[in-house]
């Protein structure tokens, strides 16, 4: 077989960004012509964005596609490309890969297997193709054949998985492709981020490789395309079960080029990063694109001095520092439509103090800690940093409803009233700085708060984009402990000393997270039993009681709390801000686990845990 030079270009694409779209796969074309590239793979719907949802059900959005194609297929001259897009076919539309050779299409590769699990839901708008089958697709005047199909180029015979397909056991593509006899299987993919898949990632191509006695090429999508999902742009190539070949991941970039040749030995192969570093690379990724592609100015982030609001701080302070790194000032302010001239000697601190402005909102039931977490934070970062009380704005709706219902509210009797209020209190103000700002308002709940409804409706929940809502409290506790020293932010040495507390009771009545709820390690892994493993109470607890170092029946007490508190909080689920898929799983309703808003909260599978 000659040794031939080939390329995956992942490409940061958005939905009806059509001229932006086409404009960066005809970028990453030339760019691997220049570079003798003789066959270059686009990820997964290159053309149109995998984001984009029900557009795939119209009529003429996969006609467009098309004729993006077609503006396309005139550059592709002494060069093989293959790239994805929808296709209709009457009332169907097929999830594809077009190919193209010496700018003349050859044909279109139909994806077999839809994904259906976790965030995606493919088979609302697909129809998958069968094995085999082959049609006669008319397209600018002229038949291309369509379906199951396999290619040459010179003496090197190649088919495609695309994505799903390669997961899916016994009954995967490759193994047809395998029968005949191809010497390279591309995996064009759409495949979400979440933190340690890229070792996922690689044990797929590595085996595949061995399994079918072929090169593995698998080119994924790039960037937080359309609001949620995060593509980490992984690029690899395997051969006799060894990873030959290996991108940078996440990369701030409208696209990235990444070449090899069709040689059974090592090349360059970037290291797979610890999950801390994984987190901090995605969600300043997703920031990124969130704040250009929504032509906004910057955010706006209600600073508590507690764990959440720091850790959102600190990321958008990265985003700053990774995208100065990789893109240089002048490019990076120029990709986020903002005008800015530096005037001091640290322009990576003055421009996060452009793009971030935060507010200390005390009350009477704040302490001078958390006040001085935050300020110290900010100032470290170069964050913008106000400071003012709510107290006022409290008495006065408090005194409105006691005037109303006749009586004094108190914490005996009203709790829940009165820590609410604090919360939602401080909500309008902060809009009104993120709307003069014409910013966009970071929300401050995690997912394990998420899960128990332990997080104020329009209070900390409010906001334009929730980045931390798919990640659990524990993670982010040990995170602001590694981010300290590996990300060389001392500001987080205040943070990091103190005890997670949401400060709304009265101090004397010494408030804590966990004491409110139970351990964070403990929610975590009923957590992790009950909505990622979808196990019940009983068995949660069967499975738990030999892990957990915990008395039984306390331990059947966090279980009903959390089953009890879920149930009863799908609505708040179902109200929170975007949040970025960075994890394994999360709670949200959109894009992971859809759960009834009234239900009957468990009843007698709580029973039954109780008479175990």
């Amino acid at each position: 077989m000659a040794e031939i030079k080939i390329a995956g270009a992942t490409v940061n694409q958005t939905s009806l960004d059509w001229e932006g779209n086409l404009g960066r796969i005809l970028s990453a074309l030339d760019q691997a012509k220049s570079e003798q590239v003789e066959i270059l793979c686009f990820p997964e719907l290159a053309i149109t964005g995998y984001g984009s949802e029900d557009l795939f059900l119209s009529y003429w959005y996969p006609q467009k596609a098309l004729t993006q194609l077609a503006k396309l297929i005139p550059h592709c001259v002494d060069i093989t490309v293959a790239v994805g897009l929808p296709v209709r076919i009457q009332d169907k539309v097929y999830n594809t890969v077009a190919v193209i050779e010496n700018a003349e299409l050859k044909g279109i590769v139909a994806k077999q297997f839809l994904a259906i699990d976790g965030v995606h839901y493919e088979f609302r708008w697909f129809t998958p193709w069968l094995a085999d089958q082959v049609i006669d697709l008319e397209f600018e005047g002229k038949t291309v054949p369509f379906g199951d199909l396999t290619f040459r180029h010179k003496d090197i015979h190649y088919g495609f998985e695309i994505c799903e397909d390669a997961w899916r056991g016994d009954t995967r593509p490759g193994y047809r492709l395998c029968k005949r006899k191809v010497d390279l299987i591309l995996n064009p993919s759409a495949s979400h981020f979440a933190m340690g898949k890229s070792l996922e990632r690689k044990e797929l191509v590595e085996n595949s490789s061995q399994l079918f006695g072929c090169y593995y090429a698998y080119v994924n999508l790039l960037g937080n395309e359309a609001g949620r999902m995060i593509f980490d742009g992984e690029i690899l190539l395997a051969k006799d079960g060894k990873l030959l070949s290996r991108n940078q991941l996440l990369s701030f970039q409208d696209f990235q080029l990444f070449t090899f040749s069709l040689e059974n030995k090592k090349q360059e192969i970037a290291p797979v990063q610890p999950k801390e570093w994984e987190f901090v690379q995605a969600s300043t990724l997703a920031l990124f694109d969130y704040l250009r592609k929504s032509k906004s100015k910057g955010f706006v982030l209600s600073l508590s001095g507690g764990a959440d609001s720091s850790t959102i701080a600190v990321l958008v302070a990265e985003m700053v520092r990774r995208g100065i790194a990789e893109l240089g000032l002048e490019k990076f302010v120029t990709k986020l439509g903002i005008p800015f001239s530096p005037k001091t000697e640290n322009p990576e601190k003055e421009l996060v103090g452009e793009l971030l402005t935060t507010a200390y909102q005390g009350t009477k039931n704040s302490s001078g800690d958390t006040f001085n977490s935050a300020k110290a934070l900010a100032e470290s970062l170069g964050a913008k940093f106000y400071s003012w009380t709510i107290d006022e704005e409290v008495a006065s709706y408090t005194h409105k409803i006691e005037t109303a219902i006749g009586r004094k509210l108190t914490w005996e009797q009203d709790d829940i009233t009165l820590q609410n209020i604090q919360a939602r209190t401080r909500s309008p103000i902060i809009w009104m700085l993120a709307n003069i700002n014409h910013a966009l308002l970071l929300s401050t709940s995690n997912r394990s708060e998420g899960d128990v409804g332990y997080a104020t409706m329009d209070g900390d929940t409010s906001g334009s984009i929730s980045p931390i809502a798919a990640v659990d409290k524990h993670f982010v506790l040990h995170w602001l402990q590694w981010a300290e020293k590996n990300l060389n932010r001392p500001g987080l040495s205040y943070v990091n000393s103190l005890t997670p507390t949401a400060e709304l009771r009265p101090l004397e009545r010494t408030q804590t997270d966990e004491k409110d709820l139970m351990p964070y390690v403990v929610l975590l892994e009923i957590e992790r039993q009950a909505i990622r493993d979808k196990r019940s109470p009983l068995d949660v607890f069967l499975i738990l009681k030999e892990e957990l170092q915990i008395e039984e029946s306390i331990l059947k007490d966090y279980i009903k709390k959390f089953f009890r508190l879920w149930s009863r909080n799908q609505w708040k689920r179902e109200r929170l801000a975007p949040s970025f898929h960075l994890d394994e799983f999360n709670v949200d309703p959109k894009t992971w686990y859809r759960f009834p808003i009234l239900s009957g909260g468990f009843a007698e599978e709580l029973e039954q845990l109780d008479q175990f």
